[in-house]
Formats: structure tokens, sequence, C-alpha cells
């Protein structure tokens, strides 16, 4: 098993080994980090990590995972844009006691 070597932003350089770190790549921008939690403070760290560092990690054992980036992100808002004064009427509206029945009115329209 490989000893991977990697720094805490508390404890400093730490060692761990290659069932200790996960490599995580996202599957839309293949933007990549490793993760690992720290043996001295027990905080999990992630660290941006560019492609070389990903294959070196990946090749000596470490777990890769792969995620998406949420479908919401790739929707577009219509209808009028919520401002300001909308939330402000918003606020004012759950003042009242019958805010949920004066909402639910609103949205039977």
């Amino acid at each position: 098993m490989a000893t991977i070597r990697a720094s805490c932003p508390d404890c400093g350089d730490v060692e761990l080994t290659t069932v200790d770190v996960t490599v995580r790549v996202c599957a839309d921008d293949n933007n990549g980090a490793y993760a690992f939690r720290c043996p001295g403070c027990r905080m999990t760290v992630s660290k941006p990590a560019e492609q070389r560092i990903i294959d070196l990690l990946v090749s000596s054992g470490v777990k890769l995972e792969t995620w998406s980036m949420p479908l919401e992100l790739r929707e577009r808002p219509v209808g009028i844009p919520f401002d300001h004064d909308d939330l402000l009427a918003f606020h004012e509206l759950l003042d009242d006691e019958n805010w949920f029945a004066t909402l639910a009115a609103m949205v039977e329209r």
C-alpha cells in the first residue's frame, strides 16, 4: 500500500495510505479534487487537484468517485425576475398570522 503525503491547514504535513484518500472528479467539466480526514485533528480536508495528480493518486490505488453538477444549474428561469420589492412584500406577508392561507389563495389564481 502506497504512502501519500498531504498537508492539513492546521496540522501541516501528514502521511496517509491509499484507503485514507478519495479522489473526486466532476463528469461535466473534468475538474478534480482529493479529500482525506486528517489523522491529527480529524478534520476533513479537500484540495483541488490537477489531472496529473489525479492520475498519480488513482494509479496508486486511491478510490475514484465521479459526480455530476445538479440539473438545476442547467435550468433557465422564466417569467418576471424576483426583485427587492418582491422580497419585501413576501417578508410583510410572513408577518401576518394567516400568511399561509393568503399565499395558498395567491397560488390558486
